[in-house]
């Protein structure tokens, strides 16, 4: 890096749980993150017509309890999954990486982080194809874990459930990417005690998080629950701290339609196999405990 910040757009299905709240809210009290723009992605339609825009409103709501509506830029993306591999579904959000990647270089790369599924990232690689060969860094939360792991995950991975066709766009694209699996984000859990422990009334924000996150449990979780997991927050973490994870590189592999990894392109993918959570979770807690008392 030749200057002080990193260059990030986050792309974020932000009301489908209640982890992007706080990956978005990590991302922006950071002083290294030079948040370039944050996307509102959609997350289907199993429990929403009209996800992307929820995820939009949800955006807007943690600007507003953070005092930054109007500092940030935002950006709608696509509302549904792309058709096929071949068609783009155009967004401004799209365009927001398409033109934010023409100013990146060598010693400022710019990272995008998806939260959600990748079909902002497909469709800006279908409408310019040149944005592969720019310095651009995809971080995606999704997929299943590699070889033998038991992930303890039935079905198809949520992320990659919601675009397939994204998925393999991007993997077949050559395009810089860091994957970070379920086995992987699945990890980052946290407690409702220490939650309210650690930030439990420091501010209105802080609150929110957690009421937010306790209410999804209470009106999606089948099972008794008193944690959840902040799956999101690796791609925060790793742009913070690209050290603070272990990776390993694997030829590109594509899905089928059950979510399988089959044989793909072979461009290399890095792998996160491991996240500092303990880095994470005290770097969040602590800034979002500092931005109580700053507001105070």
């Amino acid at each position: 890096m030749t200057n002080r910040h990193r260059r990030v757009i986050i792309n974020t299905d932000a009301k489908n749980e209640a982890d992007d709240q706080y990956a978005i809210v990590h991302a922006l009290l950071s002083p290294t993150l030079d948040i370039r723009g944050l996307v509102a992605a959609h997350f289907g339609t199993e429990r929403s017509t009209r996800s992307m825009e929820e995820s939009r409103e949800e955006i807007d709501l943690l600007l507003g309890l953070m005092d930054r509506a109007g500092e940030v830029p935002v950006a709608n993306g696509a509302a549904t999954a792309l058709p096929d591999a071949t068609t783009p579904v155009d967004s401004p959000g799209a365009q927001l990486i398409i033109q934010e990647s023409k100013s990146a270089s060598e010693g400022d790369p710019l990272f995008v982080a998806f939260l959600g599924p990748l079909t902002d990232m497909a469709s800006a690689i279908l409408l310019d194809p040149a944005i592969v060969g720019r310095p651009v860094v995809v971080i995606w939360i999704g997929g299943m874990a590699y070889g033998e792991i038991d992930a303890s995950y039935d079905g198809i991975e949520f992320n990659l459930r919601n675009d397939i066709a994204a998925a393999n766009v991007v993997l077949d694209s050559g395009i810089q990417l860091w994957q970070v699996p379920a086995n992987v984000y699945s990890a980052v859990s946290v407690s409702y005690t220490e939650l309210e422990e650690r930030i439990g009334g420091t501010s209105k924000l802080a609150d929110y998080l957690i009421e937010q996150l306790v209410e999804w449990n209470a009106t999606w979780h089948p099972e008794p629950i008193e944690h959840r997991s902040l799956g999101d927050s690796p791609a925060v973490s790793l742009i913070l701290n690209p050290r603070g994870g272990s990776f390993r590189t694997v030829p590109a592999p594509r899905f089928d339609l059950e979510g399988q990894y089959v044989s793909g392109s072979g461009h290399p993918v890095r792998v996160c196999e491991s996240v500092d959570v303990r880095f994470l979770l005290e770097d969040m807690f602590a800034k979002i405990r500092k931005f109580g008392r700053d507001a105070a």
